[in-house]
């Protein structure tokens, strides 16, 4: 049936996905912006236009500050180990060995856990009489506030992230390593290269776009989470582990301040925007011709 409609054909079949761009994305995205331009604090129902004043307000907002330090610290915690140590799994379980659908299994499992009941869990874990601090107690050492401590829980829940995504970037690894020429590896071992040499000069080469797709995947991952801080830890304690992400649904939400937390929704999206640049710069910068 295609034939009758000639060089329109193409099109069609990119219709589908355009529909629901336009309306899952596009739409909202609009809306949002519009948002940003309205004052809720007085009405919800009756929202005044006030031009410029929540970007304003936003930036004068030490709170937003601090939502967006932790937001940067999470993805410079979360994503390295995210894009490199799922690598070094994957690479290891490519090998001849014994057993190895069933560590596949084993290290794909937390993908397959609910967030939120990966998140209680390790609420659990990190409770002042859960086992990590009858552990801790036991080495000698007093009980850490893994959940109470401005000082740790922020990496308390990024840990939990990490161990959530593991599994995932590794399978998407494995299947980016069944691409690499096996001649190449065979070659390498007649030179007399090491296992670590071999995989620097043959490996990681042919599978730098994969890299490049796990480094912004976990990169935009990891500036959008939200239901790990929300169960375990709320924001706290003083704003300690509050993303910008959980600041924004807190804003429009608890607050029912639409306008100020559509104004950081739209700052979020150029912040996303920027990074996916900087990956294209620094891992797909041939490709483009840049």
């Amino acid at each position: 049936m295609f034939k009758y409609y000639g060089k329109y054909a193409p099109y069609l079949f990119l219709l589908p996905a355009v529909v629901v761009l336009v309306i899952f994305f596009f739409i909202p995205f609009f809306q949002t912006f519009l948002l940003s331009f309205l004052d809720y604090s007085h009405n919800i129902y009756k929202p005044e236009f006030i031009g410029l004043e929540n970007y304003i307000n936003l930036f004068k907002n030490p709170i937003f500050y601090k939502v967006l330090w932790n937001t940067f610290i999470y993805l410079f915690v979360a994503v390295p180990i995210l894009a490199i140590f799922p690598l070094f799994l994957a690479i290891l379980i490519n090998q001849k060995i014994k057993g190895v659908t069933l560590y596949k299994i084993l290290i794909y499992l937390p993908v397959i856990v609910s967030i939120v009941v990966a998140a209680i869990a390790f609420k659990w874990l990190y409770a002042d009489q859960g086992i990590l601090n009858y552990l801790v107690t036991k080495l000698g050492m007093e009980s850490i506030g893994w959940l109470t401590d401005p000082n740790y829980a922020l990496y308390s829940v990024i840990i939990v992230t990490i161990w959530k995504g593991i599994g995932y970037y590794m399978i998407i690894y494995l299947a980016a390593l069944m691409s690499v020429p096996k001649e190449l590896y065979e070659a390498c071992d007649i030179d007399g290269a090491n296992f670590l040499t071999k995989h620097l000069t043959v490996t990681v080469p042919h599978i730098m776009p994969t890299i490049a797709l796990v480094t912004t995947i976990s990169a935009i991952s990891a500036m959008k989470v939200f239901a790990e801080i929300y169960v375990m830890t709320k924001g706290g304690p003083l704003n300690s582990s509050k993303t910008i992400v959980y600041y924004i649904y807190e804003r429009a939400f608890e607050n029912l301040d639409l306008g100020f937390a559509s104004a950081m929704a739209v700052v979020l999206l150029i912040i996303v925007m920027i990074f996916s640049l900087i990956n294209i710069l620094c891992f797909e910068r041939n490709k483009y011709n840049i």
